[in-house]
Protein backbone atom coordinates (compact mmCIF):
# COMPACT_ATOMS: atom_id res chain seq x y z
CA UNK A 1 0.00 0.00 0.00
CA UNK A 2 1.30 3.64 -0.55
CA UNK A 3 2.16 5.75 2.07
CA UNK A 4 0.16 9.17 1.32
CA UNK A 5 2.47 12.30 1.24
CA UNK A 6 0.57 14.33 3.29
CA UNK A 7 0.55 11.59 6.16
CA UNK A 8 4.39 12.19 6.36
CA UNK A 9 6.16 14.66 8.93
CA UNK A 10 6.00 18.09 7.77
CA UNK A 11 9.52 18.31 7.18
CA UNK A 12 10.09 15.30 4.62
CA UNK A 13 7.08 16.48 2.17
CA UNK A 14 8.57 18.19 -1.03
CA UNK A 15 6.56 21.44 -0.83
CA UNK A 16 6.70 21.95 2.69
CA UNK A 17 10.70 21.01 2.18
CA UNK A 18 11.22 23.39 0.12
CA UNK A 19 9.46 26.33 1.74
CA UNK A 20 11.62 25.69 4.44
CA UNK A 21 14.72 24.78 3.19
CA UNK A 22 14.76 25.96 -0.78
CA UNK A 23 14.63 24.18 -3.74
CA UNK A 24 18.60 23.62 -3.74
CA UNK A 25 17.93 20.74 -0.31
CA UNK A 26 15.17 18.38 -2.58
CA UNK A 27 16.67 15.49 -4.55
CA UNK A 28 15.48 15.09 -8.21
CA UNK A 29 12.84 12.80 -7.33
CA UNK A 30 11.30 15.50 -4.67
CA UNK A 31 11.35 18.07 -7.56
CA UNK A 32 9.49 15.88 -10.12
CA UNK A 33 6.92 14.54 -7.63
CA UNK A 34 6.11 18.47 -6.54
CA UNK A 35 5.35 18.83 -10.66
CA UNK A 36 3.48 15.85 -10.89
CA UNK A 37 1.59 16.74 -7.57
CA UNK A 38 0.01 13.22 -7.35
CA UNK A 39 0.22 9.64 -7.83
CA UNK A 40 -2.42 7.09 -8.14
CA UNK A 41 -3.86 4.25 -6.00
CA UNK A 42 -0.55 2.09 -5.76
CA UNK A 43 2.11 4.70 -5.62
CA UNK A 44 2.71 8.26 -4.28
CA UNK A 45 4.00 10.87 -6.28
CA UNK A 46 7.51 10.27 -4.72
CA UNK A 47 6.74 6.47 -5.55
CA UNK A 48 6.32 7.56 -9.06
CA UNK A 49 8.70 9.93 -9.79
CA UNK A 50 11.13 7.37 -8.36
CA UNK A 51 9.73 4.93 -10.87
CA UNK A 52 9.66 7.28 -14.01
CA UNK A 53 13.39 8.77 -13.01
CA UNK A 54 14.56 4.64 -12.73
CA UNK A 55 13.44 4.00 -16.25
CA UNK A 56 15.38 6.89 -18.05
CA UNK A 57 18.30 5.77 -15.85
CA UNK A 58 17.86 8.79 -13.14
CA UNK A 59 19.04 10.90 -16.42
CA UNK A 60 17.62 14.32 -16.59
CA UNK A 61 18.32 14.64 -20.15
CA UNK A 62 16.77 11.09 -21.12
CA UNK A 63 13.40 12.50 -19.06
CA UNK A 64 13.68 15.54 -21.70
CA UNK A 65 13.79 12.60 -24.68
CA UNK A 66 9.81 12.04 -23.33
CA UNK A 67 7.74 12.85 -25.54
CA UNK A 68 4.13 13.87 -24.20
CA UNK A 69 2.56 10.51 -25.06
CA UNK A 70 5.30 8.91 -23.65
CA UNK A 71 4.95 10.35 -20.50
CA UNK A 72 1.44 9.65 -20.22
CA UNK A 73 1.61 5.93 -20.53
CA UNK A 74 2.48 5.72 -16.69
CA UNK A 75 -0.78 5.60 -14.88
CA UNK A 76 -1.41 8.78 -12.69
CA UNK A 77 0.21 10.87 -15.76
CA UNK A 78 -2.46 12.21 -17.52
CA UNK A 79 -2.20 15.55 -20.69
CA UNK A 80 -2.04 18.30 -18.14
CA UNK A 81 0.69 16.47 -16.01
CA UNK A 82 2.84 15.34 -19.01
CA UNK A 83 2.39 18.80 -20.48
CA UNK A 84 3.54 20.42 -16.56
CA UNK A 85 6.74 18.01 -16.83
CA UNK A 86 7.67 18.52 -20.44
CA UNK A 87 7.21 22.72 -19.90
CA UNK A 88 9.69 22.12 -16.81
CA UNK A 89 12.21 20.70 -18.27
CA UNK A 90 12.16 22.96 -21.76
CA UNK A 91 12.61 25.57 -19.80
CA UNK A 92 15.30 24.36 -18.04
CA UNK A 93 17.04 24.24 -21.58
CA UNK A 94 15.82 27.21 -22.48
CA UNK A 95 18.02 29.17 -19.22
CA UNK A 96 21.36 27.81 -20.12
CA UNK A 97 20.56 29.81 -23.40
CA UNK A 98 19.32 32.68 -21.55
CA UNK A 99 22.61 33.18 -19.18
CA UNK A 100 24.43 33.25 -22.35
CA UNK A 101 22.18 35.89 -24.10
CA UNK A 102 22.50 38.12 -20.85
CA UNK A 103 26.24 38.18 -20.89
CA UNK A 104 26.00 39.15 -24.43
CA UNK A 105 29.34 37.77 -25.17
CA UNK A 106 31.33 34.70 -25.75
CA UNK A 107 34.57 34.79 -23.68
CA UNK A 108 34.69 30.94 -23.20
CA UNK A 109 34.11 27.63 -24.32
CA UNK A 110 31.38 27.39 -21.08
CA UNK A 111 29.14 30.17 -22.30
CA UNK A 112 29.43 28.55 -26.03
CA UNK A 113 28.15 25.23 -24.80
CA UNK A 114 24.88 26.89 -22.75
CA UNK A 115 24.23 28.84 -26.02
CA UNK A 116 23.81 26.28 -27.95
CA UNK A 117 23.02 23.59 -25.59
CA UNK A 118 18.97 24.05 -26.09
CA UNK A 119 19.81 23.38 -30.20
CA UNK A 120 21.42 20.46 -29.83
CA UNK A 121 22.74 19.08 -26.96
CA UNK A 122 19.67 16.32 -26.33
CA UNK A 123 18.70 15.60 -29.63
CA UNK A 124 18.59 11.70 -30.99
CA UNK A 125 20.19 12.60 -34.65
CA UNK A 126 23.04 15.37 -35.49
CA UNK A 127 22.83 19.02 -36.40
CA UNK A 128 25.86 20.96 -37.03
CA UNK A 129 25.29 24.74 -36.42
CA UNK A 130 27.19 28.21 -36.02
CA UNK A 131 27.32 30.62 -33.58
CA UNK A 132 27.94 34.20 -35.34
CA UNK A 133 30.07 37.23 -33.30
CA UNK A 134 31.50 40.22 -33.32
CA UNK A 135 35.23 41.36 -33.23
CA UNK A 136 34.85 41.44 -29.59
CA UNK A 137 32.88 38.37 -29.27
CA UNK A 138 29.48 39.47 -28.75
CA UNK A 139 26.76 37.73 -29.91
CA UNK A 140 25.29 38.23 -33.72
CA UNK A 141 22.98 34.96 -33.61
CA UNK A 142 23.05 31.19 -34.96
CA UNK A 143 22.66 29.39 -37.50
CA UNK A 144 21.07 25.67 -38.62
CA UNK A 145 23.96 24.62 -40.98
CA UNK A 146 22.70 20.48 -41.70
CA UNK A 147 20.84 18.23 -40.12
CA UNK A 148 21.96 14.22 -40.01
CA UNK A 149 21.73 10.72 -38.50
CA UNK A 150 22.96 9.00 -35.44
CA UNK A 151 26.07 9.22 -36.18
CA UNK A 152 26.72 12.29 -38.91
CA UNK A 153 26.01 15.26 -40.17
CA UNK A 154 26.64 17.53 -42.86
CA UNK A 155 28.54 20.63 -42.91
CA UNK A 156 28.90 22.22 -46.09
CA UNK A 157 31.78 25.07 -46.22
CA UNK A 158 30.09 27.11 -48.46
CA UNK A 159 26.63 27.52 -46.16
CA UNK A 160 28.54 28.02 -43.30
CA UNK A 161 31.04 30.69 -45.16
CA UNK A 162 27.71 32.48 -47.02
CA UNK A 163 26.17 33.23 -43.43
CA UNK A 164 29.45 34.28 -41.62
CA UNK A 165 29.29 37.13 -45.09
CA UNK A 166 25.60 37.71 -44.49
CA UNK A 167 26.09 38.27 -41.16
CA UNK A 168 28.82 40.13 -40.80
CA UNK A 169 30.50 38.56 -38.59
CA UNK A 170 34.02 38.99 -37.18
CA UNK A 171 34.10 35.23 -35.82
CA UNK A 172 32.53 32.52 -35.84
CA UNK A 173 31.87 29.16 -33.47
CA UNK A 174 31.57 25.39 -35.13
CA UNK A 175 29.00 23.48 -32.98
CA UNK A 176 27.56 20.39 -33.37
CA UNK A 177 26.64 17.18 -31.20
CA UNK A 178 27.01 13.73 -30.16
CA UNK A 179 23.75 11.76 -29.97
CA UNK A 180 26.20 8.73 -28.41
CA UNK A 181 27.12 10.58 -25.49
CA UNK A 182 31.26 10.02 -26.58
CA UNK A 183 32.59 13.76 -26.35
CA UNK A 184 35.67 12.77 -28.48
CA UNK A 185 35.97 14.62 -31.92
CA UNK A 186 36.14 11.84 -34.73
CA UNK A 187 38.77 12.17 -37.76
CA UNK A 188 35.85 13.76 -39.96
CA UNK A 189 35.54 15.92 -37.28
CA UNK A 190 39.04 17.04 -36.93
CA UNK A 191 39.45 17.05 -40.77
CA UNK A 192 36.55 19.54 -41.42
CA UNK A 193 37.78 21.42 -38.47
CA UNK A 194 40.94 22.27 -40.21
CA UNK A 195 39.63 22.34 -43.53
CA UNK A 196 37.21 25.69 -42.15
CA UNK A 197 40.02 26.79 -40.31
CA UNK A 198 42.33 27.21 -43.33
CA UNK A 199 39.08 29.29 -45.59
CA UNK A 200 38.60 30.90 -42.42
CA UNK A 201 42.57 32.69 -42.63
CA UNK A 202 41.94 33.40 -46.35
CA UNK A 203 38.62 34.90 -45.64
CA UNK A 204 39.63 37.01 -42.20
CA UNK A 205 37.47 35.73 -39.97
CA UNK A 206 38.29 34.32 -37.13
CA UNK A 207 37.60 30.45 -36.43
CA UNK A 208 37.19 30.95 -32.12
CA UNK A 209 36.31 27.35 -31.55
CA UNK A 210 34.61 24.21 -32.52
CA UNK A 211 31.98 22.85 -29.38
CA UNK A 212 31.31 19.10 -29.54
CA UNK A 213 28.28 18.79 -27.62
CA UNK A 214 26.35 15.83 -25.09
CA UNK A 215 23.26 16.09 -22.64
CA UNK A 216 26.26 16.31 -19.96
CA UNK A 217 29.59 17.25 -21.12
CA UNK A 218 30.93 19.17 -24.07
CA UNK A 219 34.28 18.87 -26.29
CA UNK A 220 35.81 22.46 -26.89
CA UNK A 221 38.15 22.22 -29.84
CA UNK A 222 39.87 26.02 -28.44
CA UNK A 223 40.61 24.16 -24.69
CA UNK A 224 42.21 21.35 -26.48
CA UNK A 225 44.56 23.71 -28.26
CA UNK A 226 43.35 21.64 -31.36
CA UNK A 227 42.57 25.07 -33.33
Amino acid sequence: MKSSIPKWAESDRPREKMMTKGPMSLSEVELLAILIASGNREESAVDLSKRILADCNNNLAELSRLDISELMLYKGIGEAKAVTITAALELGRRRRETEAIVLKQITNSKIAYNYIYSNIAELSHEEFWIILLKTNKQIIGKKLIGVGGLSSTVADPKKIFRHIISGKAAGFILCHNHPSGNIQPSETDIKLTKEIYMLSNILHVELVDHIIATSNAYYSFADESML
